[in-house]
């Protein structure tokens, strides 16, 4: 049977990008069984144009992605659990790529793409590329000993949430939620990054100052979180030795 595909985007007053993502997936090759929309509090327009293009609208009133997001995942009724963002730019074939690579392998636990940076010079895009998104990908796959998920561009089986689910901090909004997700994955889930599965994504993460510091402040606590219990060295090792789900 082929996958059927859940898309989840949790947003907070994002309503124009939203909009943007919305209707990329409108023109999406292969159409999701659903695409939902979790409100996370949002005072503009958010719900309208969710509501304006059939998406689904979940309210999830804790504040932080990571409530959001798991709010999404377990209102998801697709076999794969499709993961993007409000300022996501997807491609006409993204989901067919997610849907044909689950359906091709069926051993697969998750999939992950990187994100293009939108509205930037070529030189820019290439050095954020090279230099945030790669060092991501790499980086953080060495800390957590297998390809680490993308939050703007990333899929799983919905079986894998559930397995998962109570092992991730979604209360917790000071931890990266895909990062977080990822950590929590089995050694025995088998993670694949894809690079030519791109999706576009908003700049601001490469603006400075405050935010800037408060995403490594994050990602450092999320590594924390999960060190502790189970540290780099340990995780490789079971990696090699694949333990019981």
């Amino acid at each position: 049977m082929p996958p059927t595909l859940s898309v989840v985007i949790p947003c907070r007053n994002d309503g124009d990008l939203l909009a943007l993502c919305l209707r990329a997936l409108d023109a999406q090759t292969r159409q999701p069984l659903e695409v939902i929309v979790v409100d996370n509090g949002s005072t503009d327009s958010t719900v309208a144009i969710a509501k304006a293009h059939g998406a689904r609208v979940v309210t999830e009133p804790v504040i932080g992605i990571g409530a959001a997001a798991a709010a999404g995942y377990n209102a998801a009724q697709g076999t794969i659990i499709v993961r993007c963002d409000a300022d996501s730019m997807p491609s006409a074939d993204w989901l067919e790529k997610i849907a044909t690579r689950f359906a091709d392998d069926a051993g697969l636990a998750a999939l992950t793409g990187p994100g293009q940076f939108y509205d930037v010079s070529r030189w820019r895009a290439a050095a954020a590329d090279l230099l945030y998104m790669r060092a991501y990908l790499v980086l953080m796959g060495a800390a957590m000993a297998h390809w680490p998920l993308f939050g703007s561009n990333m899929a799983l089986r919905s079986e894998v949430w559930e397995a998962v689910r109570a092992r991730v901090h979604s209360a917790d909004p000071e931890v990266h939620d895909d990062v977080d997700l990822a950590f929590a994955l089995a050694p025995g889930h088998r993670t694949a990054c894809d690079f030519s599965l791109r999706v576009g994504i908003s700049p601001r993460a490469l603006i400075g100052g405050a935010d800037l510091r408060r995403r490594f402040v994050r990602a450092f606590r999320t590594i924390a979180l999960h060190w502790t219990v189970s540290p780099p060295w340990e995780r490789w090792a079971k990696r090699f030795r694949p333990a019981a789900r």
